[in-house]
């Protein structure tokens, strides 16, 4: 299954801390992304998502514990079971994606420069979907939605319903965010 296939709601949980993660298991958003956890927690935390009818995606650069190699991600694979991974590092996508894990590679777009490379770097690993940060971008959000073949999810520094919607409308497939008020919008 695709991640576009995967989206029912377009707003994601971005989970980043403990406290958070029952206001994630009674969202309304069906996809998570999990930034916290460490080798003793995670599997928990993903089976409980799961078990709420979730799609898990792990942010390995956040994961207390949990190495960059192939054998640490076949182990993500075959134990934590997760959805997919997320991650800023491109040779990880490159590595999930042999194992047959769902990727999305998350970029930082500080400037003209960081657009370029990031867009050179996506190309380069080919994940299932890009989350861009900040998500506050419209301008560029539209862009890359032109320029790359896979989804784009906006995320960073969005604080209400109105710039969820300006991502959406600029060619975003959905928005995350770690802030659990936004994560019962009806999208």
């Amino acid at each position: 299954m695709s991640l576009v296939d995967m989206v029912e709601s377009q707003m994601i949980a971005s989970v980043t801390n403990e406290e958070d993660l029952k206001y994630a298991l009674e969202s309304k958003a069906n996809i998570v992304f999990l930034l916290t956890g460490n080798l003793m927690t995670i599997t928990n935390y993903i089976s409980q998502l799961k078990k709420a009818g979730k799609y898990v995606f792990v942010h390995l650069d956040f994961i207390d514990g949990i190495s960059n190699s192939k054998n640490a991600l076949t182990f993500v694979a075959e134990n934590w079971k997760p959805t997919g991974i997320i991650t800023t590092k491109s040779h990880i996508v490159k590595i999930a994606n042999e194992i047959g894990l769902k990727t999305i590679q998350r970029i930082f777009l500080l400037d003209r420069s960081a657009v370029s490379k990031g867009i050179e770097m996506v190309n380069s690993c080919r994940p299932n979907a890009v989350e861009v940060l900040p998500g506050i971008m419209p301008k560029i959000i539209d862009q890359l939605s032109t320029e790359l073949e896979f989804p784009i999810i906006a995320g960073g520094l969005i604080d209400d319903i109105s710039e969820v919607h300006q991502a959406l409308k600029s060619g975003a497939l959905a928005v995350s965010s770690g802030n659990p008020e936004m994560w019962n919008f009806d999208l």
